[in-house]
Parts: structure tokens; sequence; C-alpha cells
């Protein structure tokens, strides 16, 4: 059973995992309309991780006899001025989310909740894969600076990300999402 500070907190998380996949979803919708079809491709699919964070949280919460609650969300951002500033965002954002995630880890240890807080060393993981990966794109953007050309690879790269890990998924593997 939960205590209600754990349930609180973790349905605030799930609010956080819900505005991560709609924000996800209004970048890729951006970059689809700037022709990015392989930066969109590989944020319908984060947008998507995110959904399944959220889902996994809600089941958990609703599991564990509490009630998890589906957040009303506030529109997230639709205009990006330029790549760079997209995955600044999604850099930050993620670190956001890290820092929530441990604000949610030491509420469990201080509930002695050791349940919940094994539950959550998932997220722990799964947020240093997030931000290794947005830093790793980061760096990618600032070697490619302006090229044109870069830039061109660079989304046909994303692309080819977004098909290998849902290929990876479709036939079994891990792709690194449970």
């Amino acid at each position: 059973m939960l205590s209600k500070k754990i349930e609180t907190a973790i349905n605030k998380q799930i609010e956080l995992e819900a505005a991560s996949s709609q924000l996800y979803l209004s970048m890729a919708s951006w970059a689809e309309t700037k022709s990015f079809n392989g930066v969109a491709a590989f944020l319908f699919k984060h947008s998507d991780e995110e959904r399944f964070h959220m889902i996994k949280l809600l089941k958990f919460v609703n599991e564990r006899g509490g009630h998890a609650l589906i957040p009303a969300l506030k529109q997230p951002d639709k205009d990006f001025k330029t790549l760079n500033v997209v995955f600044e965002q999604i850099l930050k954002h993620e670190i956001y989310v890290s820092n929530e995630i441990n604000k949610l880890v030491d509420i469990c240890l201080q509930e002695k909740d050791y349940t919940t807080h094994n539950f959550l060393q998932w997220y722990v993981s799964e947020q240093i894969e997030e931000e290794a990966l947005a830093r790793n794109v980061q760096d990618k953007l600032k070697l490619i600076g302006a090229d044109k050309g870069g830039i061109y690879f660079f989304d046909r790269d994303l692309g080819a990300m977004a098909a290998a890990t849902s290929q990876n998924e479709q036939s079994g593997g891990k792709g690194g999402k449970e």
C-alpha cells in the first residue's frame, strides 16, 4: 500500500512524464513541418517512450492500492528557432526530469517505502541514458555548426536511429526500453 505522500508524488511524476511526451510530440510536429523527417521520427519515438514511462508509473500506483490520476496538460511550446534550440531544450528538460526522479526516490527513502524505491531504480537508470543521449545529440549538432550538408546527414542519422530502435523492439530486443 502506498502512503498518500508517495501517491501524490508519483502522480506529480505521472504529470511530468505526460508533459514530456507532449513536449516531444510538439517538437516532432515542428521538425516535420520543417522537413526534418529524421528528427521528427526520432522525436515521435521519444514521445512514445515518455508516454510509456507515464503508463508504467500509472499502473504501479494502481497496483499498489493507490489511484493514479490523469492530468490536464497545458499546451507545450510549438515554435522552435533551430534544431539546436530543440535539443538544448531537450537536455535541460531531461536534467529537470532526473532531478524530479531523484526527489521522488528521496521521498521513498524518507517514508521507508523500499518497494517503490526499488521500482524507481529503473527510472534512475533510464534518466542516465536519456541525459547521455541528449548530450550526444547536442554535441553532434555543435560539431556540425551551420553546415547544411552536415544537418542533412544528422537528420538522416536520427531517422535511422529511430527506425533501428523500432525494429529492435519489434524483433523482441530490449532496444534500451522495457
